[in-house]
C-alpha cells in the first residue's frame, strides 16, 4: 500500500535575516509567506504572494538596523509619525536628544518612536496547525535606559498571525506601573506590486477627514471633509494623515494580477497615507491616535495602571 504524504496547511520556519534569528509564517492554503525579525521590534522583513515580494525593502534592513531607515513593516512605538517637539505627558518629559534610540526628521523632529532593536525582545510563541500559524514577541519597557526615553512602565506584546491568504498583526499594551500609559504607536507597512507600474496601481481610500498638516507635517487643528476614492495612483503623491475612516476602514492596493487589502480593526482610528515620488511604495499606516497627540493630548487613549490596550490590523493579499 502506498502513503500518500499531506503536505502541513501551515508551518512556522526558523531562519536567519541579515544574521538574525527571524520566523517565517507560511500558509500553504494562499500561497503567503510572511517573515519577521524578533529582536527588530518584531520587523516585518518579507510578505510573499507566490514567489512575489510584496512589502517595499527600501534601504534594507542594515539601514534599518544601523541608521533606522524604515522598511518592511516596523513598528512606530511609543509614537508614530512626529513630535513637535522633545517635550510631553503630565507632568512635562523632555525626551534625551542625545539617545541613539531617538531619531530625527529633516526638521530636527522626533519621528518613528523609539528606535526599540535590541533591547530585549523574546520571542514567547511559535505555534502552527491546520488553522493557522502564529508568532509572537514581547518587551519589557522597565529598564532604566528606556524609562529614561519613556517614563511609563509597560510590556509590549506583538503576535503575526498567518491564516488562508491574511497576516494579522495584533499588538498588546499593558500598563505595569503607577502612571497611566500614553497610546500613540503605529505600524508602517511599504507595499508594493512588483509586477506592476506604479502609475497604474488602483488604490482604495476609505477616509472621510484629512488634517491639514504644517510645513512640518504636524497638524495644525484643522481638517477637512473628504470622499472616499479608488483612483489610478499615477504621478500622485501622498503623504497625509486621516483622522476619519468609513467603516470598515478597508484600504485597497490593485494591480493587474494581485489584490491587497489594509483593513483597519479595534484601536486604529486614524491613517497617514505615504506614497513619495523616489520610491514605488505606498503605505496604509494604522494609528492608535494622530500625530503629535503625545505633545497635544488630543485624540489620546491612556491606559490606567493594571489595565491594557490591543489594537490589529490585517493585510490580505490574493491573486486577481
Amino acid at each position: 500500500m502506498r502513503t500518500r504524504l499531506l503536505t502541513p496547511a501551515y508551518k512556522v520556519i526558523d531562519g536567519q535575516v541579515d544574521g538574525r534569528p527571524a520566523i517565517t509564517l507560511v500558509s500553504a492554503v494562499g500561497g503567503l509567506r510572511a517573515t519577521f525579525v524578533p529582536s527588530l521590534a518584531m520587523l516585518g522583513t518579507s510578505l510573499t504572494l507566490g514567489g512575489d515580494e510584496l512589502l517595499g525593502q527600501r534601504s534594507g534592513v542594515r539601514a534599518y538596523v544601523d541608521r533606522a531607515k524604515t522598511m518592511g513593516i516596523p513598528l512606530l512605538h511609543p509614537w508614530a509619525n512626529r513630535l513637535q517637539s522633545e517635550s510631553f505627558g503630565e507632568p512635562s518629559f523632555v525626551l534625551d536628544q542625545s539617545s541613539p534610540l531617538v531619531h530625527f526628521d529633516d526638521n530636527g523632529l522626533p519621528i518613528h518612536g523609539l528606535h526599540l532593536v535590541d533591547v530585549g525582545w523574546t520571542l514567547t510563541e511559535r505555534f502552527a496547525d491546520e488553522q493557522g500559524a502564529r508568532a509572537t514577541a514581547t518587551l519589557s519597557v522597565e529598564r532604566d535606559d528606556l524609562l529614561s526615553l519613556f517614563p511609563f512602565p509597560h510590556e509590549i506584546t506583538v503576535s503575526a498571525s498567518l491564516s488562508a491568504s491574511t497576516l494579522r498583526l495584533d499588538t498588546h499594551v499593558r500598563s505595569t506601573g503607577e502612571p497611566p500609559v500614553p497610546i500613540a504607536f503605529g505600524w508602517h507597512p511599504y507595499l508594493q506590486l512588483p509586477r506592476d507600474d506604479r502609475r497604474d496601481w488602483q488604490v482604495g481610500l476609505p477616509v472621510t477627514r484629512r488634517a491639514i498638516l504644517d510645513e512640518r507635517m504636524l497638524p495644525t487643528g484643522v481638517v477637512e471633509v473628504v470622499e472616499p476614492e479608488t483612483a489610478r495612483l499615477g504621478d500622485r503623491t501622498f503623504d497625509d494623515l486621516f483622522t476619519g475612516l468609513r467603516d470598515p476602514p478597508v484600504f485597497t492596493l490593485d494591480g493587474h494580477d494581485t489584490h491587497v487589502e489594509v483593513a483597519f480593526g479595534e484601536g486604529y482610528p486614524c491613517a497617514q497615507v505615504y506614497a513619495p515620488a523616489d520610491d514605488d511604495v505606498i503605505a496604509f499606516e494604522p494609528m492608535t491616535a494622530p500625530t503629535n497627540a503625545l505633545v497635544t493630548g488630543i485624540g489620546l487613549p491612556v491606559v490606567a495602571p493594571g489595565a491594557a490596550f490591543t489594537a490589529t490590523f490585517s493585510i490580505t493579499a490574493v491573486p486577481r
